[in-house]
């Protein structure tokens, strides 16, 4: 709104405030349809029903979640929703979280998302889609996660990854940086770690608190921005979806976080490529799929030469793309700039490799093709020479009719032997069944 605001500007400002009075609000927060299709310990998976007028199309995409963060992220609201875009498009969709996390989940450890929930997801959306194989679109930890997974797990049906915001390597995030030499003096006894042990985990309030402290600048702004943007509606409904998001945040299990804390901020031990996963080392250069690395030229929590590191160690990969666009942690994938950048490029990217994978099949269905067409030449072959054969024996059966009218001699009768039977060269079946015949 300008300085001096115009006619218009002052019509759209009172229709926003009067809206937000009457309503609570001018954005629409209505969550886009789903149904659950598999759920287990801390793991819910989602299929968002497809639009009637579209036409569903291509390969399943699922939406991978962070820890202590909302699905919201990738159902902001209408008209900012990035599962409102693939539905639209007619991309099957679908979601995994992770539900409340409680004290009671205080053992659980990154190996529970890295060998169960995320594969069982996997499998879930390739089974419900009818077999066809999954897109895996992953936001922060997620990102991390659906990396891990991929390295791990080369037998699940993931056609490709696109990682969102995912920091790989901690010492380039300026908030972490300067106190990483701080918590190694402790050696894993410092007041942190009492603190999440002892309350088995990092509480919801403490999760708030950390993202609205990453974010401090925006918050202190955000009156100064609402009051000079009162006339447009589409940037009012954006803040107040992510207010809403903010709000909505999760707790983290305990061993999770201790395993976080000690081996990404402390350790940056995925810097080097490895990760220590239960009793077993994750290489990320097993990756064995095409990776899109995204990351917000604005984001303070994840920036982008944090991210950028992730891609020299994706050696395995047969084709990793790395993308700047513009937005911070949460707006490079849901704000509205995200519409006509990273939604667009994850479009062509999923498109692009769902066709790799179909090329990929039909190349191995061409053999069995033709192996099928060998098989029915021969069937042909055969059916020709067994349809010859019924003649000749028609021929000779009527030949055997004349003969018994004229008087022959009888030739003399020969024993069958076991050595005879089923050694008819002539004969156009198998002889499996007639060397039985000669053990009896």
């Amino acid at each position: 709104m300008d300085l001096i605001p115009k006619p218009d500007q002052l019509v759209s400002a009172a229709g926003n405030v009067a809206h937000s009075l009457l309503y609570g609000g001018v954005a629409d927060l209505r969550p886009m349809p789903r149904t659950l299709i598999d759920d287990g310990e801390l793991r819910e998976v989602y299929h968002y029903r497809p639009d009637r007028d579209v036409a569903p199309t291509g390969d399943p995409v699922l939406l991978v979640t962070p820890l202590a963060a909302p699905s919201l992220c990738f159902d902001l609201r209408r008209g900012c929703s990035l599962v409102e875009h693939l539905v639209g498009l007619g991309r099957p969709t679908y979601l995994v979280e992770y539900g409340q996390v409680s004290f009671r989940n205080r053992s659980l450890g990154m190996e529970h998302w890295v060998d169960e929930v995320l594969p069982e997801a996997v499998r879930a959306v390739h089974d419900h889609s009818g077999g066809r194989p999954v897109h895996l679109v992953g936001w922060s930890l997620g990102g991390i996660f659906a990396l891990l997974v991929a390295a791990d797990r080369q037998d699940l049906p993931i056609a490709s990854l696109t990682v969102v915001g995912s920091p790989v390597d901690v010492t380039k995030v300026p908030l972490v940086a300067p106190v990483r030499p701080l918590l190694n003096l402790t050696q894993g006894r410092g007041a942190i770690t009492r603190a999440y042990r002892a309350l088995g985990g990092v509480p919801t309030p403490l999760v708030n608190w950390a993202f609205t402290a990453a974010s401090a600048q925006k918050v202190v702004t955000k009156p100064l921005a609402v009051l000079t943007h009162l006339d447009d509606t589409d940037y009012l409904a954006q803040m107040e979806a992510v207010t809403r998001f903010m709000n909505s945040m999760t707790a983290y299990p305990g061993r999770t976080f201790g395993q976080l804390y000690h081996r990404f901020v402390k350790g940056n031990a995925l810097a080097r490529g490895r990760m220590e996963i239960g009793d077993r080392t994750v290489d990320l250069a097993d990756v064995d799929v095409p990776v899109l690395v995204f990351a917000g030229n604005t984001d303070g929590i994840a920036p982008l030469p944090a991210v950028r590191a992730v891609v020299p160690l994706l050696a395995g990969s047969p084709e990793v793309r790395f993308e700047v666009v513009p937005g911070g942690h949460l707006g490079m994938l849901t704000g509205r700039a995200a519409r006509t950048t990273t939604w667009t490029a994850v479009d062509a990217w999923v498109a692009q490799w769902s066709a790799a994978a179909t090329a990929r099949k039909a190349v191995k269905k061409a053999p069995a093709r033709k192996a099928a067409a060998k098989k029915t030449a021969a069937r042909k072959t055969a059916a020709k020479k067994i349809a010859a054969t019924k003649t000749a024996t028609t021929k000779t059966a009527t030949t055997k009719t004349a003969a018994k009218k004229a008087p022959a001699k009888k030739a003399p009768a020969k024993k069958a032997s076991a050595a005879t039977i089923g050694s008819n060269p002539s004969r156009r079946y198998g002889s499996g069944g007639s060397r039985a015949l000669g053990q009896r």
